[in-house]
């Protein structure tokens, strides 16, 4: 399984979830969807304005798991 690691990096980078929405053109229920793993897809742009504000490249936005049921 692959997660998205967003809340990780915002808690290294000292921003809050409140912080990455207002910069996020997305109803809160899709972002915080996202952002907690509960969504099966994101659009390629989500991804790339993501990258562009936490400083991170695409690949560091994921990590691989074993556990499915995240």
């Amino acid at each position: 399984m692959v997660r998205l690691r967003v809340l990780e990096i915002l808690q290294e980078q000292n921003h809050t979830k409140y912080w990455l929405f207002k910069q996020m053109d997305l109803s809160y229920q899709n972002f915080n969807r996202m952002v907690t793993n509960q969504t099966s897809s994101i659009r390629y742009e989500n991804l790339d304005t993501l990258s562009t504000l936490l400083g991170c490249s695409v690949g560091e936005l994921f990590e691989k798991t074993n556990d499915s049921d995240q």
